[in-house]
């Protein structure tokens, strides 16, 4: 019987949410407060138990309106509602960096809360002439800001040409394998898959067969998820942000 007992550990383990599961500490974090929220936002979309991540990241105190966003993103997917959050992100004013605007949108949206007009025209102002999203105003976009771009919008009811557009230029990122790749030229990675799948997705599109294969082969023996075919790094990070793809779920998360 303990033997049994252990096969079967050994095998909920193997899957990535057990893999992820498996790295939360006795404080109820992952590690920092940024993997502790991707590591909630994973398991929330698989379903599974995040322990006691949502009282860690009650704990913390976000320095930048991109973590405070992504903290009470994954603490309301969690279902604790971060109401010591909300004031700041209610009150936030589009400013160059598009990373944060587009998070602020998700976390009200989580918290079932309206999103300010100026928030949509500020993302939307900043959608490039290529399609895309970039991290900060007038650089260059990118794929898994144009992927988290598009989830924003669609949560605060856009449709039409700007999303059209977004998922054009995310398209052009699919590389031979499969997969997506973060800018043109950098290769595929399972990370920038896994958000063009949410992406897409969001928009009422279906990401293909062969994005599910690259996604695929990126797993490990043990759960986790390679960064791409050449390297495994952050296997943690990688993997919580493959959860809610490999769940076809996109952001904000429906309980």
């Amino acid at each position: 019987m303990k033997l049994l007992a252990t096969l079967v550990a050994a095998t909920a383990l193997a899957t990535p949410a057990g893999y992820v599961q498996g790295q939360q500490r006795d404080d109820g974090g992952f590690g920092d407060g940024p993997i502790t929220a991707w590591a909630t936002l994973g398991l929330v979309a698989a379903g599974k138990d995040t322990g006691d991540a949502a009282d860690y990241l009650a704990r913390q105190e976000p320095t930048s309106a991109t973590d405070a966003a992504l903290f009470a993103l994954a603490r309301s997917a969690a279902g604790d509602r971060a109401d010591d959050l909300l004031p700041r992100l209610r009150a936030h004013r589009p400013g160059k960096l598009v990373n944060a605007t587009i998070w602020t949108i998700l976390a009200l949206r989580q918290a079932g809360e309206p999103v300010p007009p100026a928030l949509v025209k500020s993302l939307r102002r900043a959608q490039r002439p290529n399609g895309g999203w970039p991290w900060l105003a007038g650089s260059a976009a990118d794929a898994n800001d144009t992927a988290a771009a598009i989830q924003a919008l669609r949560a605060a009811g856009v449709k039409g040409k700007p999303i059209d557009r977004g998922v054009a230029f995310l398209r052009r990122h699919q590389n031979a394998d499969g997969g997506f790749e973060l800018t043109f030229g950098r290769g595929s990675d399972t990370q920038s898959t896994a958000w063009a799948i949410q992406a897409l997705l969001a928009a009422d599109r279906r990401p293909g067969a062969a994005a599910y294969r690259y996604r695929a082969r990126m797993r490990r023996p043990d759960g986790s998820y390679r960064y791409s075919a050449r390297y495994v790094t952050t296997p943690l990070w990688v993997t919580a942000q493959v959860l809610p793809a490999l769940a076809r779920k996109s952001f904000p998360l429906r309980r």
